[in-house]
């Protein structure tokens, strides 16, 4: 690291409180920096992918920001992991094969207006979960629904009858 960012940065644990500001501040910029590269997907959909990335990029970026690991190799890795993630994404986008290996798959929770009471334990879905999916979708009882799934997301759609 050369002399003027070490003194800037820091370069262990022992980091003063402007060396941590400093940091801070880089890793914010970046942090927006890579959400910009990785696109809008990267937080938007919240898909399992999504989830693991945004747990790896925010602890490995904390660590940086603390003096807990290396400033540049970590801004290094958090690139990667964005770009891997941004690939990913679009090879799922473009493979429906990818996406069902990548994303997971629909689950049938109701079909014609009877709950799939085995797919909701399966999947931890309570009767409460159901009820407040009808409720949003405006429906009052499953019995008035075609389908309802719970998405890769995590998030249910009812589809009425």
């Amino acid at each position: 690291m050369p002399a003027w960012a070490e003194f800037v940065f820091g370069a262990d644990h022992a980091l003063s409180w402007g060396q941590e500001c400093a940091r801070a501040a880089l890793v914010f910029t970046y942090g927006l920096f890579l959400l910009r590269l990785g696109g809008r997907r990267v937080f938007g959909r919240w898909s399992a992918l999504d989830i693991v990335v945004s747990i790896i990029v925010g602890s490995s970026l904390s660590r940086a920001l603390t003096g807990a690991a290396p400033l540049f190799g970590t801004l290094a890795a958090s690139t990667l992991m964005v770009g891997l993630h941004a690939a990913l994404a679009r090879a799922a986008a473009a493979s429906s094969r990818i996406a069902r290996l990548v994303e997971g798959g629909s689950v049938v929770l109701a079909r014609d207006g009877r709950a799939v009471q085995a797919a909701m334990r399966r999947h931890g879905v309570s009767e409460a979960d159901l009820a407040e999916a009808l409720h949003q979708a405006k429906v009052a009882d499953v019995a008035q629904t075609r389908l309802v799934l719970l998405e890769p997301s995590g998030t249910i759609s009812v589809r009425k009858r």
